[in-house]
């Protein structure tokens, strides 16, 4: 059985006026991850949400984005699935167009992605949103350094990356949490991480 300790202000248990925020998107990915590695069940999954916004004063919106699930004993980590506490879907993308002035110029799975092992994880995803007229875009996501763990010598997936692809030719490397301005013909472009493998290649 696990004992799980929390004291008075720390991060899981903070005290006013600690900041919250990404609390139930973010920590709580960590925490799952934490809670199924430490019982030994599974690898490591995304561990994050990928939570992407944009708009502008005539548009709103935003979106959370799958990546891989990790591997177990008995199976396969699952390729671009929503993990662990989130429940949400992604607007179809002829809704998006419909609706937005933004164009999804691709999103599919992020190949070789998911750590190697006995049994591999899933795979990650690729999304790359072409703006149609100026907006502010931002972005708060997890393991863009750091990578999720593979389990009983399974492989690390690879970590995220968000970038932008501006009009001029340049590419503008972001980190984990950024807000930028993107003007018309600008792609955000998001890579989320892969769930780590488990057991070692025979």
């Amino acid at each position: 059985p696990l004992e799980i300790i929390i004291p008075s202000g720390c991060m899981l248990n903070p005290s006013y006026p600690a900041a919250v925020v990404a609390g139930n998107v973010e920590t709580s990915q960590a925490i799952t991850n934490a809670l199924y590695e430490a019982s030994g069940v599974m690898a490591s999954s995304q561990g994050t949400m990928n939570n992407f916004t944009f708009g502008n004063e005539r548009y709103q919106y935003y979106e959370t984005i799958c990546g891989g699930s990790g591997a177990g004993a008995t199976f396969d980590g699952t390729d671009a699935v929503q993990c662990h506490m989130t429940n949400s879907r992604l607007t179809d993308p002829e809704v998006l167009e419909w609706r937005f002035p933004v164009l999804l110029e691709s999103f599919g799975i992020r190949t070789d992605s998911g750590g190697i092992g006995n049994h591999h994880g899933g795979n990650g995803v690729n999304r790359r949103i072409r703006f149609l007229e100026p907006m502010t875009a931002g972005i708060l996501s997890g393991h863009r350094v750091v990578p999720v763990y593979g389990l009983n010598g399974g492989g690390n997936g690879a970590v995220g990356r968000n970038y932008i692809e501006r009009t001029d030719g340049t590419v503008e490397k972001l980190g984990s949490t950024a807000t930028r301005q993107m003007q018309e013909g600008d792609v955000f472009v998001i890579e989320t991480p892969g769930g780590g493998g488990y057991g070692s290649l025979p």
